[in-house]
C-alpha cells in the first residue's frame, strides 16, 4: 500500500509557516513529511531558506505521529558530516522513532558558499559515501576518531544519542547513485517514478522504504495553477543536471528566463482534477515506490490540504 506524505518546501515558506504546515499535515492525515535543506532558494520569488535543523526542532514540538525526514541534506561540503551526525541525533532524540536522515550529493547553489571546490559528480558521490560512514561511526557512541580520504574526525563523542538511531535514506536519480544507496542506505529517495533506479538499488542489496517526490500545483483552475507554478517554481522546467550545477540564484533566474509557462509546467500536475494526481501517484506505486510525498507549489497550502483530505488521502488509505 502506498503511503502519502507532504513536502515541506523550505524555499517557499518561513520557518514558522513550515512548523504550522507540518502540524496541519499531521491533522489531515499525512503519515510522513520531508523537509528540504537549502541555503538558497532556487529563484528569488520563492523567498526563503531557513536553517532546517532549527525548523525541525519546532516541528518536533507540534506533532506527535508525523514521520519526518530531511529531503535531502548534503553532509559533504557546506556542513561537515560530524555536525550532521550531531544534528540528526538531536532531532531523533526529540522525535523518538519518527525522524530519518535523508542525504544526497547536493547542489552547487548551496554548497559553494564556504569557498570549497564543487567537485565532479563521481567525487561527490564518494564524499557522500564516506560522510555516511562518519555519521554511522559517531552514532556508535563513545569517543571516535576517523581519518578518511575526505574527512577527519578526532576524539569526538556525541553525548545526546537517541535510544533508536534514525535510518538514513539516500537520494538517487540514476543507477550509479542508486547502487551506492543500496550499499550504504536504509532506503531510497527519488524525484521520478524510475523503475531502473529502484532495480539498481535493490541489486546492490538495498532494502527499506522507497520514497518518490511528486511536484504539483493545486488551484481552483488549471490555468491558475500553471500561472502560480511558472511564477514561483519555473526551475521545474530545467532539464538534466543543470539544477545540480548552476551556482547562484541569479544564474537560475537567467536560465529560467528561457522558459515559457508551457515548458516550465509541462511535467507538473496542475489544477483541481484529483484523477490526474491519482494517476501520477500510481505511476510511482507501479514502479515500486511505497512512499510518495507531494510538493504543493505556492502559498495556498491550506486549499491543498483540504483537497488532499477530501480527494487523495481516502483513495490511498486502504
Amino acid at each position: 500500500m502506498t503511503q502519502l506524505g507532504y513536502a515541506l518546501s523550505s524555499e517557499e515558506h518561513s520557518p514558522t509557516d513550515l512548523v504550522n504546515q507540518a502540524r496541519r499535515a499531521e491533522e489531515v492525515g499525512f503519515s510522513f513529511a520531508l523537509i528540504s535543506d537549502h541555503y538558497h532558494p532556487w529563484v528569488s520569488r520563492q523567498g526563503h531558506a531557513p536553517f532546517v535543523w532549527s525548523v525541525i526542532g519546532g516541528i518536533a514540538q507540534v506533532t506527535k505521529t508525523l514521520q519526518l525526514g530531511t529531503g535531502v541534506t548534503c553532509p559533504t561540503i557546506r556542513i561537515h558530516p560530524a555536525i550532521i551526525a550531531q544534528a540528526a541525533a538531536t532531532a531523533a532524540s526529540m522525535m523518538p522513532g519518527r525522524f530519518f536522515l535523508g542525504v544526497g550529493t547536493g547542489e552547487n547553489l548551496n554548497e559553494h558558499i564556504t569557498g570549497e571546490k564543487w567537485q565532479p559528480y563521481d567525487i561527490r558521490l564518494a564524499m557522500l559515501e564516506e560522510a555516511v560512514e562518519v555519521i554511522r561511526t559517531l552514532w556508535e557512541g563513545g569517543a571516535q576518531s576517523f581519518w578518511g580520504s575526505f574527512y577527519t574526525v578526532e576524539d569526538a563523542q556525541i553525548f545526546s544519542l537517541p535510544d533508536e538511531l534514525p535510518p538514513i535514506m539516500v537520494a538517487a536519480s540514476g543507477p550509479k547513485a542508486a547502487t551506492t544507496a543500496g550499499r550504504m542506505g536504509d532506503g531510497l529517495i527519488n524525484t521520478a517514478p524510475d523503475a531502473e533506479v529502484l532495480q539498481a538499488f535493490e541489486a546492490a542489496g538495498g532494502e527499506g522504504p522507497r520514497f518518490g517526490q511528486l511536484t504539483v500545483c493545486w488551484a481552483a483552475s488549471e490555468a491558475e495553477a500553471r500561472r502560480t507554478a511558472f511564477e514561483i517554481w519555473p526551475n521545474a522546467g530545467l532539464k538534466g543536471q543543470l539544477s545540480q550545477e548552476i551556482r547562484t540564484v541569479t544564474h537560475f533566474e537567467q536560465a529560467c528566463q528561457m522558459l515559457t509557462e508551457e515548458s516550465a509546467t509541462e511535467e507538473l500536475t496542475c489544477g483541481p482534477d484529483a484523477a490526474r494526481y491519482i494517476e501520477k501517484i500510481q505511476k510511482f506505486a507501479d514502479a515500486g515506490y511505497d512512499h510518495v510525498y507531494l510538493h504543493q507549489i505556492g502559498p495556498d497550502q491550506e486549499g491543498f490540504f483540504r483537497f488532499c483530505e477530501r480527494e487523495l488521502l481516502p483513495h490511498f488509505s486502504g
